[in-house]
């Protein structure tokens, strides 16, 4: 019988909120069945323990598709990082990591096994890291960007967000391309999707946001979670991970 598993979830320090989105913590993931992991809209940093205890560290790109993870990974710890810190933190686009990811050195940003054994020591020493990352000046028209973007659950349009910014739908779509991979309208298409899943977990099973109809709203949830609004609710074998960020049912 698997032992049931411990999910934490910590939110960053109000310094960084432009760059992370969360820290959280799963442990007791090895052997689960069939767990399944939806877009989030967010880069995720991943720091897990194997079964032999070492450490493996990977970069996980923008997903438009579910994606079923490693399940030989025991515990892991995990920074969930807004698209504004591709730039600014890490400084390279991860266009080329849509729906995939890459590994990092197993010591990367300094981090042992012995700060996967300790979460609240972890996002500790995470912030301090990060924070001696934050550059000294940001692209306003970027930050305010993804402000919009995200407090809009994603139902702004390109136009729109464009005439805010002062930056023309093109250059919107140029840089949400060059660095993510993917265009602005599809990002959007994920928070709507992500914002939806509260509801769905709650059974309410028709759209609470801005789609068309009900059959656009089965269709977007199918194509992000791979089952229907419903399979998605009843959660079988409590397989999407996503669901623990609300809590029990």
């Amino acid at each position: 019988m698997a032992h049931p598993l411990h999910f934490k979830l910590i939110q960053p320090d109000k310094s960084i909120q432009d760059f992370v989105c969360c820290f959280s913590s799963l442990r007791n993931f090895s052997n689960r069945h069939q767990a399944v992991v939806v877009p989030n809209g967010r880069i995720d940093l991943i720091f897990s323990k194997t079964k032999d205890r070492k450490v493996q560290v990977a970069l996980l790109g923008l997903e438009t598709q579910p994606k079923y993870p490693d399940q030989e990974v025991s515990d892991f710890c995990s920074v969930s990082f807004n698209p504004l810190a591709i730039e600014y933190i890490f400084g390279f686009p991860v266009a080329d990591l849509l729906n995939s990811g890459k590994r990092m050195p197993d010591d990367f940003w300094g981090f042992g096994i012995e700060d996967l054994d300790d979460f609240g020591g972890f996002c500790e020493k995470m912030t301090g890291k990060i924070s001696s990352l934050l550059p000294e000046k940001v692209d306003e028209r970027k930050r305010r960007l993804f402000e919009l973007v995200f407090a809009s659950d994603g139902e702004i349009s390109v136009a729109e967000l464009s005439e805010k910014i002062s930056w023309s739908p093109r250059q919107v779509n140029r840089y949400f391309n060059q660095q993510f991979g993917l265009p602005l309208k599809a990002y959007c298409k994920i928070l709507r999707f992500q914002a939806s899943l509260s509801h769905i977990k709650d059974g309410t099973l028709y759209p609470q946001l801005n789609f068309t109809d009900q059959s656009h709203f089965i269709k977007e949830v199918k194509q992000l979670s791979g089952v229907s609004p419903k399979e998605l609710h009843q959660n079988k074998n409590d397989r999407f991970l996503q669901f623990l960020v609300y809590g029990p049912k």
